[in-house]
């Protein structure tokens, strides 16, 4: 007789975990299948986690090369050791691991290890069958089924990804010595957040880009600052261009690129490196979605409606399947909706206050509409704006780069959107995501007595100034 749950997740990543989390919570008896052998999907394992280690561990290399000095800290120079370095971040990533695997047990889920598939769809007894390391497959009936399996690397025609030359998101975090030159294909956040990583321990980055511009989904405007302090750091870039074939050889890769538009002449770059970072697909494959007749759209998103059910009664998704923003928060908290839904509860996420952040330094952030959305849909709104170098505590820092903006509904003050670049911009830019979530205005921001010196008073200052009212500047 096959062991019975009330909900089998496929996929241990954010949204899985968490959703049969969320799940066991609310008294339903949950499962979660994970074929990596460790916990956490492609954010905790070779994505979020790694990268922000690495990014930490390489600031500090940054600060210490460029900043310490008028600090009147006086380091002479300064040795990376890489090897120590990766091990630093492999730790924080087993850490990250092994805790979630203790939150499962916690909270008596199940963990099935091996890789999971729809063998059945039959109404409240749902099958699958979850394959081990060994070949061994088990089969397990499940009344909810939640296909939570995530994305994978966009590959790009012309270039053929070996992990060692030629590396996606996943091999740069492995790299065994610091390239002297890297081509990045790709100005989109994940191209930007580990380019800086290498040229902050020494490596000369050049991204090559189709658009025209950087971090294509943000601000224009906090696009425009953004490149021109990358460009100050040093970072290269090649807007309008793309990639046609990148071939790698004893001395490098040779890097073949021709304007986006056409009308030029192909051009080579040689890097020792070179990191293909053009975004992620949703991944399915082997999950009998096929099978059992769950709709996908032509660019293979799994088809859900708004409470995460799919075609097939009993059989939900969530996450990077199913597109929109394939972000790891995103994920978790349509884990939580999916797993509240299947309990009998209300689920719900406002889509519209869900924040973006790039990990740069400074860091770049946005939550709501940009200024082009607004204007597209002829919504009229007013903008306060608001830069870090008349902000006291970033001056004491010495991290001035940047700006707060604000863009608020003109007739009503609600507001409609903001944008950062500058430091901690990823976690200043939470207290707008909780503005948004209750419907506050700028005034209400504005309003709202800000501790002092702190980089926060940046977000008040923009606020007033939507209201021509800023005090500091």
């Amino acid at each position: 007789m096959a062991e019975t749950f009330d909900v089998i997740v496929i996929g241990g990543g954010p949204g899985g975990y968490v959703c049969a989390l969320r799940a066991s919570q609310l008294g339903l008896k949950a499962a979660c299948v994970e074929g990596r052998g460790a916990l956490g999907g492609t954010c905790t394992n070779v994505g979020c986690i790694p990268s922000k280690a690495l990014l930490q561990s390489s600031h500090l290399v940054d600060e210490a090369n460029h900043a310490f000095a008028a600090h009147g800290i006086n380091v002479g120079k300064v040795e990376v050791d890489l090897a120590k370095m990766m091990a630093r971040k492999d730790d924080v990533v087993k850490q990250n691991t092994t805790g979630i695997e203790f939150l499962l047990k916690k909270n008596k889920v199940a963990y099935l290890r091996g890789w999971g598939r729809v063998a059945k769809a039959q109404s409240g007894a749902h099958e699958v069958a979850v394959k081990d390391d060994k070949g061994n497959e088990t089969t397990y009936v499940t009344k909810y089924v939640v296909i939570a399996s995530g994305s994978d690397v966009t590959p790009l025609p012309g270039v053929t990804i070996d992990e060692k030359q030629i590396v996606s998101s996943t091999g740069a975090l492995v790299l065994s010595k610091i390239p002297k030159t890297m081509v990045v294909i790709g100005a989109g956040v994940i191209g930007l957040e580990m380019g800086s990583v290498w040229r902050r321990l020494g490596t000369d980055v050049t991204v090559v880009e189709f658009l025209d511009v950087i971090l294509p989904p943000m601000d224009g405007e906090v696009r425009k600052q953004m490149q021109r302090i990358l460009e100050k750091q040093g970072m290269k870039f090649r807007l309008g261009h793309k990639v046609t074939a990148a071939k790698p050889g004893k001395d490098g890769v040779e890097v073949t690129l021709e304007p986006a538009k056409g009308g030029g002449n192909p051009e080579k770059l040689n890097a020792d490196v070179v990191l293909v970072a053009i975004g992620r697909r949703p991944y399915i494959a082997g999950a009998g979605l096929d099978q059992v007749g769950v709709k996908v759209s032509n660019r293979g998103f799994v088809e859900a409606d708004e409470n995460y059910q799919t075609n097939v009664e009993g059989i939900f998704a969530i996450g990077d399947v199913i597109g929109g923003m394939m972000l790891a928060h995103k994920a978790e908290d349509e884990g939580v909706a999916c797993a509240e839904i299947l309990a009998g509860h209300p689920g719900h996420i406002n889509y519209d206050a869900i924040a973006s952040v790039v990990y740069t330094w400074p860091e770049v952030a946005g939550i709501g509409k940009t200024e082009e959305q607004l204007k597209d849909a002829g919504v009229a709104y007013k903008v306060g704006k608001f830069p870090f170098t008349a902000n006291g505590r970033a001056r004491a820092n010495g991290d001035t780069d940047g700006f707060a903006k604000i863009l608020a509904d003109a007739g009503t003050d609600r507001v409609l959107g903001c944008h950062i670049v500058g430091p901690a911009a990823g976690d200043l830019i939470m207290e707008v995501a909780v503005a948004m979530e209750f419907g506050a205005s700028s005034e209400d921001i504005a309003r709202t007595c800000h501790a002092h010196p702190q980089l926060g008073e940046t977000v008040k200052e923009a606020a007033l100034a939507a209201d021509k009212r800023a005090l500091h500047i």
